[in-house]
């Protein structure tokens, strides 16, 4: 990589601040390989000033805390590396990717490895080929390496402890200075306080101003033990939903204060961050395509007026006779009512066949029988809801059909938001070692978010207990 000059820098961002070219145009002008460089320089300038142009030959050494601590913010956060590493007031912002990778390589004790040669390997070297020079042995000299190995054997014992201690929190890093001093106060059962701070890198005056805290009275003790029993049974519950149901438990609490609780409770959900193909039932036109009635009129006032389905994917995987690990596939069919976002029918199925399909389907009929209006049932265009028999089941009981447009998933988008949620909060991230481990999962997780798992757009409750109200309320 070419190195630029602090000079050269400074003119070409300031032209690019007086207005003179964007950074396509400069970079072209002066020869910079990319305009992603330019960018670069006029963060780091409007970040730092003119110290953000010169290089920084300095090798800065951060703190174990410091990389945990950007390490979290990037991999929890939509904020970039560069934009973070601004924030951080760091001027290379690639240590973050680099952190991250061994973070995630070697864990916690991967960040806290000195880079190069161990320091104590040099001191080694540089002691034998001084007593090779030295025919004349020194005892002082013994003596101060033997104390040197002791000091070393001692901050590594205290290293080590810890990081144990950091795990023994379970909440993935000391998140404050309350939690480092907190661990400092355990450990000195075990080594002097001079030698445990020396060791961290912790100030003395910072433990001492929490040393005398330890016996305050926690006035968010209350708090925190709901939340804590609501994730027991909510786990994929944000700050917002906690603050409905901390409502339920008599709290009235800031939203901005339930997220500082929640954060250092480490109780942030992390589930909703990971996308999955979905399954296509789509093969052409194999029966007769409907109309789409819907057409995108999702809201319903009436209950079990407009329902609709479609057909999803789950993975699982099995040990055959062999020992060979095999990867299989369950199939879901549910039928979902617009009114309420409730599953009114579902089947589960080792393969996608008509049989599942009409099963569930004549379930949803029946469900739906009470509906004083005329019905319409919505789908995509999978070849099951082609078939004749899905389209006869339907007349037979004076229901419309109705059918998003081709590769048009926006025109199903309840049952997608339906997916969408149930894989994150009870899918993504977990093994199923079994078709019927998966199936009972699913069925509890629909239950569940029938009966318990509320929903903002129907005023922070649940299907049914949205449908049970309402009906209350007509009559």
């Amino acid at each position: 990589m070419a190195k630029y000059s602090f000079e050269f820098k400074c003119k070409i961002v300031q032209e690019y601040l007086n207005g003179k070219g964007g950074y396509t145009f400069l970079s072209k002008k002066y020869g910079l390989p990319d305009h992603t460089q330019l960018m670069k320089w006029v963060a780091n300038y409007k970040a730092f000033g003119e110290k953000g142009l010169l290089r920084n030959k300095k090798i800065n050494d951060y703190s174990v805390q410091f990389k945990m601590g950007a390490i979290e913010l990037y991999l929890t956060t939509e904020i970039s590396y560069r934009e973070l590493a601004l924030e951080l007031g760091m001027t290379t912002p690639s240590l973050i990717t680099s952190w991250v990778q061994v973070f995630r390589a070697e864990g916690i004790e991967g960040l806290s490895k000195p880079k190069g040669r161990p320091p104590q390997m040099k001191n080694d070297i540089k002691k034998i080929k001084a007593s090779k020079k030295s025919s004349l042995p020194s005892e002082n000299k013994d003596l101060e390496r033997i104390k040197e190995l002791e000091n070393q054997v001692l901050s590594l014992q205290i290293q080590n402890a810890f990081l144990k201690e950091w795990r023994s929190l379970q909440v993935g890093k000391p998140r404050s200075n309350e939690q480092t001093a907190r661990i400092i106060y355990r450990l000195r059962q075990q080594f002097k306080l001079k030698d445990i701070l020396s060791t961290i890198g912790f100030p003395k005056s910072t433990y001492m101003y929490w040393q005398k805290r330890f016996d305050r009275d926690d006035p968010d003790s209350e708090i925190k033990q709901a939340l804590l029993s609501i994730r027991e049974k909510h786990k994929n519950y944000g700050y917002r939903y906690m603050y409905e149901e901390l409502k339920k438990y008599g709290f009235l609490v800031n939203k901005k204060k339930i997220q500082r609780i929640m954060r250092e409770l480490n109780i942030r959900v992390t589930a909703f961050t990971r996308k999955s193909r979905k399954y296509s039932s789509y093969k052409g036109n194999v029966g007769i395509v409907a109309p789409n009635r819907i057409n995108r009129r999702f809201d319903s006032t009436i209950p079990h007026q407009k329902i609709t389905t479609d057909t999803t994917e789950f993975k699982y995987y099995e040990t055959d006779l062999a020992g060979n690990l095999q990867t299989k596939k369950l199939y879901f069919d549910p039928f979902l009512d617009m009114y309420n976002r409730e599953i009114i029918s579902y089947n589960i199925s080792k393969q996608p066949n008509g049989e599942t399909i009409m099963k569930a389907l004549n379930e949803a009929i029946e469900a739906t029988n009470d509906c004083l209006y005329r019905r319409t049932f919505h789908s995509d265009q999978g070849w099951a809801y082609q078939m004749k028999a899905y389209g006869a089941k339907l007349k037979e009981n004076k229901i419309f059909q109705s059918m998003s447009r081709k590769g048009n998933c926006l025109d199903n988008s309840p049952m997608e938001n339906f997916f969408g949620i149930m894989k994150q909060e009870m899918y993504h991230g977990r093994i199923f070692r079994s078709y019927e481990e998966l199936e009972q999962e699913i069925m509890a997780y629909v239950h569940y978010y029938n009966h318990e798992r509320m929903k903002q757009k129907l005023d922070w409750q649940s299907p049914v207990e949205y449908r049970i109200t309402m009906m209350s309320h007509a009559a």
